[in-house]
């Protein structure tokens, strides 16, 4: 296991990580993309009405501008537990670690869970306007999948980090 471990948050690891942080910063994975490119089957969704939930999406040129959580020393095997229980949950997330560039100009390596095009549950390059309307009535385990944009794109708001996608979501569906 790294140490120090950090980990790759662009979705809602943002705003809530579950496992204790050490240090934070904003940080840039590049060659990915954040995208509503999984059907969400559990956390967001269900079998039957799935949701969709962010994935990183492999594109080249792309970049996705996140956070890099540094988890606390002696907590790691905890908090990669913890992480693989949340999101390995159906298996669509890959764990690979990444180099990420950091606010301050360092770069570290980072563990970050990336969607599997091959699996069952990848859905990329859905239309903006039909992934709004999946949000908006979609209800899983954690709540309604609505809740999960409006949290994720405020809480990329309060960084500085832009995503025109999500804030057009946020928007489509606050009017749906």
């Amino acid at each position: 296991m790294p140490a120090p471990l950090w980990i790759f948050g662009y979705g809602s690891l943002i705003w809530n990580p579950e496992f204790p942080v050490a240090e934070r910063q904003i940080a840039r994975l590049q060659g990915w993309h954040r995208s509503f490119c999984m059907h969400s089957i559990h956390h967001r969704g269900t079998e039957t009405a799935p949701g969709l939930v962010l994935a990183l999406d492999q594109a080249a040129g792309a970049v996705c501008d996140g956070v890099a959580f540094r988890v606390q020393a002696g907590a790691e095997a905890e908090t990669l537990a913890a992480l693989r229980e949340r999101e390995l949950i159906s298996s669509a997330y890959l764990e690979r670690h990444l180099p990420v560039d950091l606010a301050d100009g360092g770069q570290v390596t980072a563990l970050a869970f990336v969607i599997d095009p091959d699996h069952v549950q990848y859905c990329g390059g859905m239309a903006l306007e039909a992934q709004a309307h999946i949000i908006a009535r979609a209800v899983g385990g954690r709540g309604p999948n609505r809740d999960y944009l409006f949290a994720t794109a405020a809480h990329l708001a309060e960084l500085g980090i832009a995503d025109a996608d999500l804030n057009w979501l946020a928007a489509r569906v606050r009017g749906l």
